[in-house]
């Protein structure tokens, strides 16, 4: 099993000059091996019969510039550079790693068929963390005592441990990152042991979990958990501070401290977001042994609407990936399931109710059943995960173990993850 842990660091004047110019100088070699790629991509792309109307490459075309291929130049890059030999070697090629997994990314599709977008080259200022392969290892370049990270090149670095790491678990890489309001230190953690999860049979407890903006999740049982809204709530200070952004002089140091009043307030609304994710994940996670969600496009359902911002706000996909993390650790399933008419069908007869999304009220004409439409679906999103698990509910409402039931409705259909 692999954890993260993030710790602050406090670095001195003179350290945090070196590990800004090592960020700098990684900036401009990320953006030079993007432009050998991109450079032989548009050569290898001219037709050998014919030539552009506009432009045509000519001359030799060089090699294919993969990691292994711009790995290797990072001796000539040193010699016709010398500022890169202070850098450690692990660090650049953890640098071009980055960079082939960007490019990787997009020219190949993963499993959906989905491609992601062209990378793209960094601004000053926006590569903001550099990365070592080992840490504590006889000739690693970064080592841990419990209170300082010491780097040869850097000297002893105070950090605030906030929390110990767990016994038995080992510190595998570390990564530096800058932030807004300081500079941190992010140490990636393995056991050994894999949490196993609960045995299907003696799954107890299941509730179904509908999200939304009215609140933020309904479950089965008709329990909520209310939106908070951050962004929304710190919209009118983040406009002020925009404004006086607005008013400097870019580049000068008075629009620099301005930039980072904002950079901080973003932070601050990130910050409050995941500690209420994951302080619901918890809740839900001790109390029961089986969590269905909807496996919900949220990108789809925020292109083109009005109500894109305070979706992104709530952000829910967030929310289900922290619920996942918390979940595997306890052995607890997480069941994803289509959410295709989980909020037009009866929960109790199936019959298919149209509404708009003004109408906050199940109203079955067939069965006479009346709900709040959230708790509707979150009924249903629960038969459908019971239904696919093998897990039916006893007539004293219990869970039994069985084979899955038959689906009511022909058009559904269910996809399980339990990773």
């Amino acid at each position: 099993m692999l954890v993260s842990h993030c710790y602050k660091i406090k670095p001195s004047q003179e350290q945090i000059t070196k590990i800004d110019n090592w960020l700098e100088l990684l900036r401009r070699h990320y953006n030079y091996g993007l432009a050998q790629r991109l450079d032989w991509l548009n050569r290898t792309r001219c037709q050998i019969d014919r030539c552009s109307l506009i432009s045509c490459p000519i001359g030799e075309i060089p090699g294919q510039p993969n990691y292994h291929y711009q790995s290797a130049e990072l001796k000539q890059t040193k010699k016709l550079f010398p500022e890169y030999k202070e850098i450690y070697f692990e660090v650049q090629q953890n640098n071009l790693r980055r960079l082939d997994k960007s490019w990787q990314r997009w020219l190949i599709p993963d499993k959906t068929g989905k491609r992601f977008g062209r990378p793209r080259f960094k601004k000053s200022g926006k590569l903001r963390s550099l990365s070592f392969s080992r840490v504590n290892h006889p000739k690693a370049a970064i080592k841990f005592d419990g209170k300082h990270i010491i780097i040869s090149r850097f000297g002893s670095i105070p950090v605030i441990v906030h929390r110990p790491i767990p016994d038995g678990f080992t510190i595998k890489t570390a990564t530096i990152t800058k932030k807004a309001d300081g500079y941190y230190v992010s140490f990636s953690l393995e056991d050994k042991s894999v949490p196993s999860l609960i045995p299907t049979d003696s799954i107890k407890t299941a509730v179904g979990v509908d999200v939304g903006l009215k609140e933020f999740l309904t479950t089965n049982t008709g329990e909520t958990v209310s939106v908070p809204n951050f962004y929304r709530k710190a919209q009118s200070n983040l406009v002020r501070k925009q404004r006086k952004v607005s008013r400097k002089q870019i580049g000068s140091n008075n629009w620099k401290k301005a930039q980072n009043r904002i950079a901080r307030l973003h932070q601050h609304i990130a910050r409050q977001r995941e500690e209420f994710h994951y302080k619901t994940a918890h809740k839900l996670v001790k109390k029961y042994d089986l969590i269905a969600v909807e496996n919900l496009n949220i990108r789809g359902l925020a292109r083109n609407t009005k109500l894109s911002k305070s979706i992104y706000d709530v952000a829910w996909g967030e929310f289900i990936i922290k619920l996942n993390a918390v979940a595997i650790k306890r052995g607890v399933h997480v069941v994803k399931v289509n959410p295709h008419n989980t909020s037009q069908n009866c929960s109790n007869c199936a019959q298919k109710v149209p509404k708009t999304l003004s109408v906050r009220t199940h109203s079955c004409p067939k069965c006479g059943t009346v709900l709040d439409r959230d708790e509707n679906a979150a009924i249903n999103i629960l038969n459908k995960a019971l239904n696919e698990v093998g897990l039916i509910l006893s007539a004293c409402g219990g869970l039994d173990f069985s084979q899955p039931v038959k689906q009511e409705t022909s058009e559904a259909w269910v996809q399980l993850s339990l990773f």
